[in-house]
């Protein structure tokens, strides 16, 4: 049997996407730019009548399960064979690497999934009637990709039986009444620890509203204020949705994750350091603000610079720093800063070592934004639980830690040298012996290993962005279907 590939499966298989873990990310072409669709047709294996019946199950339960629609579609088992090889073809790109084009890329969304050819597989599957094994084999296979699948059903029951409640009124430890009944009757259904009845405001209550904050990246001090209540009014459909969004961000990293690494949720404003699936290492980070949004990308840290000096970004020096000399003659002498000819014949600013803006540490890792990870010298915003600030960079609250961590296997840079060198003073660039990977992730819903779901406000709107670039997609792809 030989058959026309569709527009999806023709794109992922001619387009060859970089190795994302091992060289710097390239963006996206502009959307103008054409996509070959030069595809040779290829002969697929013939579905018994047994089989046709079975995918058309399996790919329909499989869509709501992965996160790609809410409902199962109805129409799979009235498709012919070769209609129906055409969509799980495409179901299996779409749970493996996503649904977007490389046209539909953001150039901030700086991680492109590698090129999948399912056909293979498929083919492998229908001479062994293996379809079933074959399905389950098609998500990215991450620990933190499965548990907020888990996460999704769990939320999907949640919506079916009605979601949870609005409050209107935040109670108060101590209080008793209607209030604080239904704020109780809303906490216990996202979270299994708290009895569900009862109007007074207990320790047990306490405990919970912290939980909640928690989830939420709010303070956790226990008392309901308005951010407090504005995440618990969050309707439990927008947090399916926000589940299925980030579901679509696993699909784009490689393949595997490299053993050491470090990575950021640029969302949450932590950084972790992993050994494999176990973190050894956390700390709080403070990444760009709206506007100066850090970009999502892989790369490998394979230097620290020790006692860096900071070379201005020409925006930053002409948006802040030159108003600020202007208005206050002196302010970049006093600040450390210098100015240098450029070869055109313009200016730019650095900044001396002794009071740079990178602190201590500069982790460099090569990428298409001229972003970092880097020390600071002002410690307060590491205090805070909303830590979008920065210009694009990531600092960090623990940068010592990091750098001995990372440096861990290289002989010439052990704890007593790195400490020797930042007392000197000078400017090193310390090169690692062995470079660690880092991934910039924007996870705006994520689970741990107990089954309860996260969430952050989405701060840089790239949920919404994707799901109207994934509806997109769906609508252009369904027209060229009839």
């Amino acid at each position: 049997m030989v058959f026309k590939l569709s527009p999806t499966l023709l794109t992922a298989l001619a387009i060859a996407a970089p190795a994302v873990a091992q060289v710097p990310v390239t963006p996206p072409a502009p959307a103008s730019t054409p996509i070959p669709l030069v595809q040779p047709q290829r002969p697929l294996p013939t579905l018994t009548a047994a089989q046709q019946r079975q995918l058309a199950t399996l790919i329909a339960n499989d869509e709501v399960a992965q996160g790609l629609s809410n409902k199962p579609r109805t129409d799979l088992d009235r498709l012919d064979a070769a209609s129906l090889v055409r969509v799980a073809l495409d179901h299996a790109i779409a749970v493996h690497s996503g649904r977007l084009m490389p046209s539909d890329f953001q150039r901030d969304w700086g991680i492109r999934p590698t090129a999948f050819d399912p056909l293979p597989g498929f083919a492998d599957a229908v001479a062994r009637d293996r379809l079933a094994a074959w399905v389950r084999s098609l998500p990215p296979p991450y620990q933190g990709y499965d548990t907020l699948v888990e996460g999704l059903g769990r939320y999907r029951r949640i919506a079916a039986a009605g979601g949870w409640p609005t409050l209107t009124v935040a109670p108060t430890y101590g209080s008793s009444g209607a209030a604080v009944a239904r704020l109780r009757e809303r906490l216990a259904i996202e979270d299994p620890e708290l009895t569900g009845t009862g109007d007074r405001f207990d320790a047990a209550l306490l405990e919970a509203v912290r939980r909640a904050q928690r989830r939420y990246g709010l303070n956790p001090a226990g008392q309901v204020g308005a951010q407090t209540l504005a995440a618990l009014n969050v309707p439990v459909e927008q947090r399916v949705q926000q589940i299925m969004a980030n579901l679509e961000r696993w699909r784009w990293l490689p393949p595997t994750l490299d053993r050491r690494r470090v990575q950021v949720n640029i969302a949450a404003a932590v950084l972790t350091a992993f050994d494999g699936d176990r973190p050894i290492m956390s700390m709080r980070a403070v990444t760009g603000r709206p506007g100066n949004e850090t970009p999502m990308l892989v790369s490998q840290i394979s230097s620290i610079v020790i006692n860096p000096p900071w070379n201005v970004p020409s925006s930053i020096a002409t948006k802040e720093l030159w108003p600020k000399e202007r208005a206050n003659p002196g302010y970049l002498k006093r600040n450390g800063f210098r100015v240098i000819e450029t070869p055109d014949g313009g200016k730019r600013l650095q900044q001396a070592s002794e009071q740079s803006a990178l602190g201590r540490f500069k982790f460099d890792f090569p990428n298409d934004f001229a972003v970092y990870l880097h020390d600071t010298p002002a410690r307060s915003g590491f205090s805070k639980f909303d830590r979008l600030a920065s210009h694009g960079c990531v600092r960090l609250e623990k940068p010592e830690d990091l750098a001995k961590l990372l440096m861990a296997t290289t002989p010439d840079w052990q704890p007593e040298a790195i400490d020797a060198a930042v007392a000197a003073g000078k400017t090193v660039r310390a090169k690692m012996a062995e470079p660690v990977s880092v991934y910039l992730l924007y996870w705006s819903a994520f689970a741990g290993a107990d089954g309860q779901v996260g969430f952050r406000e989405d701060p840089y709107g790239w949920d919404g962005k994707l799901a109207a670039t994934v509806q997109r997609r769906s609508d252009a792809q369904a027209l060229a279907a009839k």
